[in-house]
């Protein structure tokens, strides 16, 4: 594999590599590979996970700033920057959840929704203890 590499620029590669580490769609093993190959090359990866994690947290600060962000989203920020919420990328599944119940939370502002499907949104969340 490392034939292949040799007449492309090493920093493109590495920062493919990289886009792979963070990306969502890509999986768990083909991360694991992406990482041992940027190791091999001699990349740091511990730094940019930091810096991207710096660069979040500087995202939510300039959000409880910033008027055009909803009261929700400040409220949101603040429980980020407080340490309340889980920002950790290894809770892909609470992630996931979360993105769920924000999905049922918008169908319950949505006019084109209908009521039986609001009542069950509504419904959801009370299970999970989010509205």
């Amino acid at each position: 594999m490392s034939s292949q590499t040799t007449d492309k620029a090493p920093e493109r590669v590495a920062a493919g590599l990289k886009a792979a580490i963070h990306n969502p769609n890509v999986s768990e093993e083909a991360k694991e590979n992406a990482l041992n190959r940027l190791e091999q090359m001699g990349e740091q990866t511990e730094k940019s996970s930091n810096e991207h994690h710096n660069r979040q947290l500087g995202g939510y600060k300039a959000a409880l700033k910033n008027p055009n962000v909803s009261e929700e989203a400040k409220e949101h920020a603040e429980r980020v920057l407080d340490g309340s919420a889980d920002t950790s990328s290894g809770g892909q599944g609470d992630e996931h959840e979360h993105r769920v119940l924000g999905g049922y939370k918008a169908t319950l502002k949505n006019s084109n929704v209908s009521e039986e499907a609001k009542e069950h949104a509504e419904q959801v969340l009370q299970e999970h203890d989010a509205l």
